[in-house]
Order: C-alpha cells, then sequence, then structure tokens
C-alpha cells in the first residue's frame, strides 16, 4: 500500500536572501518499503544556517540541494513499517531525510535513538550535530586550556550556546558571547556566560576591548566578529572558524586587520563537523552526563507544523531562534 505524504522542494536558486517562493509543498506517493528498509514518519524537522549554501549550486563540501527535489535535513521519527530486523516498527530514529513528513529509508540510514536518555529532538541540537560541532571546535580545532579567555560569536543559537557552556567545563576562566538582543544576552548569563555582549547596542569591535585579549575565539558569525576578534586577540590565539552567517545570503568584506595574524602567531582554522565523525563518542560520553545532570542546558524555538518549514528556515538570518530551532509536525494518527 503507497502512502501519500507532503515534501518541501527546492524551486530556484536563492539569489541574496531565500525567498519563500524559492520553496513548494508537493504531495507524492511512496511505494511500501522494500527489503531492509523502513518507512518513518517525521515527527521532529531540523533547520540549519548550513543549508544556505546547499541552496547554491557551486562546489562545496557537500552537493547542492537538486532543483524540484525535496530538501535534505536532520529528523526525527517514528518508524510505522519495516522489513529490517535491526530496526523495528515503533522504533525512534534519526536520519537525514528532513523536509518532508514520510521518508522510505535503507535501515543504515537511520540511527535507532535512546529517548529514555534524553528527548528525541535533543538528538537534532544539544545530543545532535549542533553539540558535536561545538565539542569538536574547542577540543580538536582551538583546544581550550586552564585559564583560556573564550569568546564565542552567536553564542544564543543551537551551537553558540553548547559552545560557551563546554568552554566553561574545558577550564576557561572567561566566556564571552554575543547575540542580537537584550532577551538572548540575558540567557547567555543564566546559563553560564560571564559576559554577554549585544551587538546591536554598539560595534561589537568596541564592546570586547574591555573583555580581552582572547585566547579562543569559536567564529559562527564572521564579518566584524572575526575582525573584532582578530582586534583584541592574545598572541598564540586560536580561531575556530565554524560558521560566518553574515555574509551567507550577501558576501561580506573580510577582516581590515589580517596582518594582526601575522605580528600575534595566529591559528585560524576551519573546519567541517562530519570530517570529525571519530570525536563523536568522546563527546557523547562526556557531554551527555552533563546534559543528563543539568550542568549543561540547552533551549529550543519550536514552529509547529511543515508549513512553518520555510519559515523557521528563513527566521535563521533574522536571528528568530534562541538555542535550536525545531519544526515539530502534527503527530497525530
Amino acid at each position: 500500500m503507497t502512502t501519500t505524504t507532503r515534501q518541501i522542494q527546492l524551486t530556484a536558486r536563492p539569489q541574496g536572501r531565500p525567498q519563500p517562493s524559492d520553496f513548494r509543498t508537493v504531495e507524492v506517493e511512496l511505494p511500501d518499503p522494500a527489503d531492509g528498509q523502513v518507512l518513518v514518519r517525521n515527527t521532529v524537522l531540523s533547520v540549519d544556517p548550513y543549508m544556505r549554501g546547499r541552496m547554491n549550486d557551486v562546489k562545496s563540501y557537500v552537493p547542492a540541494y537538486g532543483l524540484d527535489e525535496p530538501l535534505e535535513g536532520g529528523a526525527v521519527g517514528v518508524v510505522e513499517q519495516s522489513t529490517s530486523e535491526d530496526v523495528p516498527v515503533g522504533a525512534t530514529v534519526q536520519h537525514m531525510a528532513g523536509w518532508r513528513e514520510h521518508a522510505v529509508l535503507d535501515a543504515g540510514q537511520v540511527r535507532v535513538l535512546d529517548t529514555d536518555a534524553a528527548p528525541a529532538s535533543a538528538y537534532l541540537g544539544a545530543l545532535g550535530m549542533p553539540g558535536l560541532t561545538a565539542w569538536v571546535g574547542l577540543t580538536a580545532i582551538a583546544p581550550v586550556t586552564d585559564g583560556d579567555r573564550v569568546f564565542v560569536s552567536g553564542a544564543a543559537g543551537a551551537v553558540g550556546s553548547l559552545a560557551g557552556q563546554i568552554a566553561r567545563r574545558l577550564g576557561a576562566s572567561k566566556v564571552i558571547g554575543s547575540a542580537g538582543s537584550a532577551d538572548k544576552t540575558a540567557w547567555l548569563r543564566e546559563i553560564g556566560y560571564d559576559v554577554a555582549l549585544d551587538y546591536t547596542a554598539a560595534p561589537i569591535g568596541s564592546q570586547l576591548r574591555d573583555h580581552g585579549p582572547v585566547d579562543v575565539y569559536f567564529d559562527n558569525v564572521g564579518g566584524d566578529h572575526l575582525e573584532a576578534a582578530i582586534q583584541h586577540s592574545a598572541d598564540f590565539a586560536r580561531f575556530a572558524l565554524c560558521g560566518g552567517i553574515a555574509g551567507y545570503d550577501t558576501p561580506v568584506p573580510g577582516p581590515r586587520n589580517m596582518m594582526l595574524a601575522v605580528a600575534r602567531r595566529l591559528t585560524l582554522r576551519g573546519f567541517i563537523v562530519s570530517d570529525h565523525a571519530e570525536l563523536a563518542g568522546e563527546f557523547y560520553r562526556t557531554v551527555g552526563p552533563w546534559l543528563a545532570s543539568g550542568e549543561v542546558t540547552y533551549r529550543e524555538t519550536v514552529l509547529e507544523g511543515l508549513d512553518r518549514t520555510v519559515e523557521g528556515f528563513l527566521g535563521l538570518g533574522e536571528g528568530a531562534n534562541t538555542g535550536k530551532m525545531l519544526i515539530r509536525l502534527d503527530t497525530a494518527e
């Protein structure tokens, strides 16, 4: 028996900031699972800043989304049909066939989740790619050592909010974060940031001046934040370049003070979390108990229904989320 479902497709390559007209929702029919496959009903979808890059038809570390095809992204859901002994009906699983209500997948494409250890949605955020990204950046790319001053840009997002808390537990003496509103900076102080800077209130460089020099910089923003971190860096500071949301839709000029990278012997290293899968076990063993005990916390911004997926994605570029942006689908039978 075929399953009728809805999915969101990309219909045009965005020019600058994506528009709702670049997407469409279509109804399709899915076949029954073949041998070794499962039918998953998605319950929560992830939208993430990196998805913007995949909408461009350019060579990158991950293939571009195809036009008139469903977009992809992290999701969790419940297995409704299965022809695999390894993935039973009723299991909660994680996979990459998001932006849709249902998906037929090979059993090897899904990961069965322990929802007794954490809610399913946490595996898309604090215990998922964002949390692992923060861990990789601060342990393998720009390792935090005892006494370091750490600056995190975009600190109220899914990655940044975990990065600050992890930095503290790795021995940082001072953790500084930037965010785009007074409410967000107040939350950062609640979760353990020593200093929270509202970049809408004054230039980030002038605000950071009183809190450096910075030994470790975790960059989610680029642009003026990267320039400010260079300006107020310590000698031999380490920079983990994770993202540059300031320039995702429209390119922004590079830092004007790059000569300081030479004078201060800085290390600036970009990274992609998928290159560091070997650190996932260490991450789960270390950060999982911190989350379970409440030592590390997280927040989710949740929109309801597939029809709000595009809204949620576009909201990432406007700062509409605090913590992880998620889309919860209607789970009624």
